[in-house]
């Protein structure tokens, strides 16, 4: 296989706080000799992160075995999903906010067309449903654990206990229709094709499409990464680098 130098779209930031938590986290299990360093580890996962190139790819790349890789990059995705914060978290830390955004992306995954519970109708491939809320200038905030693609919004934030997090914090939050019926403290736009609705349900329906478009923001900061493609990795995994683009992201952006 060829080799050639390449680049890495990612902070230097991000970079040094993932080296540092490898670093400790050697230390912590008493790791001694390792093919590579904490920092090459570190890049090694942030270039896996963020270009989604194969295990094979980047051992060829960072001279080791294709099995070191998949377990250097489990390893620190482990430790990132770790840090990203909760959902109580990150109600509390926002509670001031004058209101928030709710909305869900599909995140891509390899299937074939019997795997149905991964198939979404709405997007017409597989995929894993993940609720993402941000603040009202469009910033990620928090991303949920993964669910089925067959699982529609409002059922996800249900059993996230999305909806009932907003309500006990009376935290107004805006959402799209696919979220008809959550109640509490969501709120969504009046329902209705626009030219049955009447001059006042249109002018009602003009704002909060202002504020929800901002929730696009948030979404593609986490499909900027490896998550944005067709993952070919287990189901079982995709929550955890959900969770570390997260915590990469509220690293660089803190």
């Amino acid at each position: 296989m060829l080799v050639y130098p390449s680049g890495v779209d990612v902070s230097s930031s991000a970079l040094r706080f993932l080296m540092q938590r490898l670093r400790r986290h050697r230390r912590a299990i008493g790791s001694r000799w390792r093919r590579l360093t904490a920092g090459r580890q570190a890049l090694l996962t942030l270039a896996q992160l963020r270009m989604g190139h194969t295990y094979a790819q980047l051992a060829a790349g960072f001279g080791i075995g294709t099995t070191t890789a998949y377990r250097y990059v489990t390893e620190a995705v482990e430790l990132l999903a770790a840090l990203a914060p909760g959902l109580t978290e990150a109600v509390r830390t926002t509670s001031a906010k004058a209101y928030l955004i709710l909305d869900g992306t599909l995140l891509p995954i390899d299937r074939i067309a019997a795997d149905r519970p991964f198939h979404s109708g709405k997007h017409k491939k597989h995929g894993m449903n993940v609720q993402v809320i941000a603040d009202p200038f469009g910033r990620l905030l928090w991303a949920s654990p993964a669910l089925p693609g067959t699982v529609h919004d409002v059922r996800a934030a249900r059993e996230h206990g999305i909806v009932n997090a907003l309500a006990e914090a009376g935290i107004p939050c805006w959402a799209d229709k696919g979220y008809r019926g959550a109640g509490g403290t969501v709120r969504i736009p009046c329902w209705g094709r626009w030219e049955t609705l009447s001059p006042g349900q249109q002018a009602m329906n003009r704002s909060p499409a202002k504020i929800r478009a901002l929730v696009e923001q948030a979404v593609a900061t986490l499909k900027s990464w490896r998550l944005r493609r067709r993952l070919r990795c287990s189901t079982t995994r995709i929550t955890s680098l959900a969770q570390a683009v997260l915590a990469l992201h509220m690293t660089s952006s803190g």
